[in-house]
């Protein structure tokens, strides 16, 4: 099709950016390398939550209605004044596991509901053409009305 291998690969090298184009061999490690910062400045920029963590955390109420509610304490006596993070981070984590479960009852409730709404409306033989059909005969008879009042 193209008479020779190499035209293909011309037209594929048309995509390539044009510092890589510059060079004949590219090799694919070096142009990742050029999005990952050095070693060096990394380590002269200190994280600012790391250095200067205080070793416990004062509990907000939400905080301690969180820790009661994920079972890690008993009573709001039993809440030290001081917390650590990865305390409070796994009760929160657990009460997003039990609303999840909570969430996933309800759906399936809801869907159980629904279907014996759905049965039992077509036992009365109520759907929802019919029920359209209803509804556009009656704007029909108000539309007639309507128009033989004037």
């Amino acid at each position: 099709m193209w008479g020779r291998a190499g035209g293909g690969v011309k037209l594929l090298g048309r995509n390539i950016p044009s510092v890589l184009r510059m060079t004949k061999e590219v090799d694919l490690k070096i142009s990742r390398r050029l999005c990952i910062k050095p070693q060096e400045e990394s380590n002269l920029q200190p994280r600012s939550g790391s250095t200067l963590r205080v070793p416990g955390h004062k509990p907000t109420d939400w905080e301690k209605r969180f820790l009661l509610w994920a079972g890690s304490f008993k009573k709001p006596e039993d809440i030290p004044e001081t917390v650590s993070i990865e305390t409070i981070r796994a009760a929160k984590t657990t009460l997003r596991v039990k609303f999840s479960y909570v969430m996933i009852a309800v759906t399936i409730l809801g869907c159980v509901v629904m279907v014996i709404r759905g049965k039992q409306a077509m036992k009365r033989h109520e759907t929802l053409t019919s029920i359209n059909l209803e509804k556009k005969a009656h704007w029909r008879e108000e539309v007639t009305e309507s128009t033989s009042a004037k």
